[in-house]
């Protein structure tokens, strides 16, 4: 695309290498990493370096209409970072710089564009940490962790990223730049408006800069490893850890689907006959060997078959390693599953009460056998928050179609326990029916209604969320 208004409005503000028009690089922007989700083609992708030309872009799109679509590393996996077709896809990526970091304070000031590792690099080298940890956070970055509330491996101890974020910077529909939240460790003047653009999804503004709170940095931590039966004598192991007011810095559950995928996908000598492996670890230095010994009491009474610690530091970074490998080596399983690599992953991300976890887990097999599909299961069990990962043949309709209503009734299942149709991944487009039977018709209209008063012109990432 060569010579439009739009293009040489775009180009003039960002210049040539700011502006993406060559078809083979739009297609790479066209999607996030969640599957069978639908993507657009965009009409441009542009990259900002900084809020003046976040706001040029966003002027010049909206004096156009044409749809913006803010994206970051695209590692989301529930379609919230797809494009639409002939819109401008906004990417953060060029907006990478970590403005300040203040050890006083304990807070840091940084761009969008950051990765989470990066980030929690530079802090540990100060003795302090940044909490929130993704699945992905070698990669993800941190705008895109605030924008679909991220989550993480740590969450049980630690909170979600909404817990970290302070204060923003957001350029709205109008153009104007909105600054929200504080650098103080208290505050409470006005609505609180950093935490409704956080989890917004770029539905309600593009987010051009974070103030994060940091923590010092935790003390040696402990990890073990224990062996059940079946996952819902997991669950059970989980319920009790909570009730005893254990508090794990870590508590995490791969079933066997995950365990013979994570196996085959880089051997670690993982127990693949194991229905299902519980991964907890306790970081309070002197103590963390008190706290596993209770944490191994609990998981023997559950009716764990193996508990046991890891020797060392390195054999714990493995098993750490070895869950955070666990999505793409399902999806390696879920290509090899099928003839010609069409094996896809529609994967769910429902939290429920800590104590209905194993009724949840539980379901989830039921389901399973009931829909004719192969469901593999991971997920944070300290927070009650699973990811069923339902294995489909891309190729194959009825495959898709069977997939489909397996989700949809783990969907319905997770919210008749009290539960939520997402714990950390987002609405985005694959949970838009199922937000709306989460809150309600009047939680919709109250959305609708924030969405039309600060984007009344459905100018960012429409069709997200609801």
């Amino acid at each position: 695309m060569t010579g439009t208004p739009l293009l040489d409005d775009l180009r003039a503000a960002l210049g040539d290498d700011g502006v993406l028009t060559d078809p083979d690089l739009l297609r790479g922007y066209q999607r996030d990493e969640a599957d069978l989700c639908v993507a657009g083609m965009p009409a441009v992708v542009t990259r900002p370096r900084n809020t003046a030309e976040v706001v040029a872009v966003v002027q010049t799109a909206a004096r156009y209409g044409v749809p913006v679509v803010p994206q970051g590393a695209r590692t989301g996996l529930a379609g919230a970072a797809n494009a639409v077709d002939g819109a401008v896809v906004l990417s953060t990526a060029a907006m990478a710089e970590i403005l300040e970091i203040d050890p006083v304070n304990r807070i840091a000031v940084v761009q969008p564009g950051v990765v989470n590792a990066v980030l929690a690099g530079e802090v540990g080298k100060l003795g302090l940490r940044y909490p929130p940890d993704p699945g992905s956070w070698e990669s993800s970055t941190i705008g895109g962790n605030v924008s679909t509330n991220a989550g993480g491996m740590c969450c049980v101890k630690y909170g979600v990223t909404t817990e970290y974020v302070l204060g923003l910077e957001v350029v709205l529909a109008s153009g104007e730049v909105l600054r929200t939240g504080r650098r103080t460790a208290k505050g409470v003047a006005g609505y609180d408006l950093t935490r409704l653009f956080v989890g917004s999804e770029g539905t309600l503004g593009v987010i051009t800069e974070i103030t994060v709170a940091l923590r010092p940095a935790p003390e040696e931590s402990l990890t073990l490893v224990a062996v059940f039966p079946s996952t819902a004598a997991a669950g059970t192991a989980v319920a009790e850890i909570s009730a005893r007011g254990l508090t794990p810095s870590l508590l995490e559950l791969l079933d066997q689907t995950h365990l013979r995928a994570i196996e085959a996908h880089q051997p670690m000598g993982l127990r693949t006959d194991a229905r299902a492996l519980l991964l907890a670890a306790s970081d309070t230095g002197p103590r963390a060997a008190a706290d596993l010994e209770r944490l191994a009491e609990v998981c023997e009474a559950a009716g764990a078959d193996e508990v046991f610690a890891a020797t060392d530091q390195i054999e714990a970074a493995a098993l750490l390693q070895a869950r955070r490998m666990a999505h793409p080596a399902m999806e390696r399983f879920a290509a090899e599953a099928f003839p010609g690599g069409n094996g896809g992953l529609i994967i769910d991300d429902v939290a429920v009460p800590r104590g209905s976890l194993a009724a949840l887990l539980d379901g989830v097999e039921r389901i399973a056998e009931e829909c004719g599909v192969a469901i593999g299961v991971v997920g944070h069990a300290g927070d009650g928050n699973m990811h069923p990962n339902i294995v489909v043949d891309r190729a194959d309709p009825a495959s898709v179609e069977r997939g489909r209503r397996a989700f949809d009734e783990i969907m319905r299942l997770a919210l008749a326990m009290g539960g939520t149709c997402t714990g950390e991944h987002g609405v985005g487009l694959l949970k838009r029916e199922w937000l709306a039977q989460e809150i309600g018709p009047v939680g919709v209209r109250v959305h609708q209604a924030i969405k039309a008063a600060l984007d009344p012109t459905g100018l960012f990432n429409p069709g997200k969320i609801l």
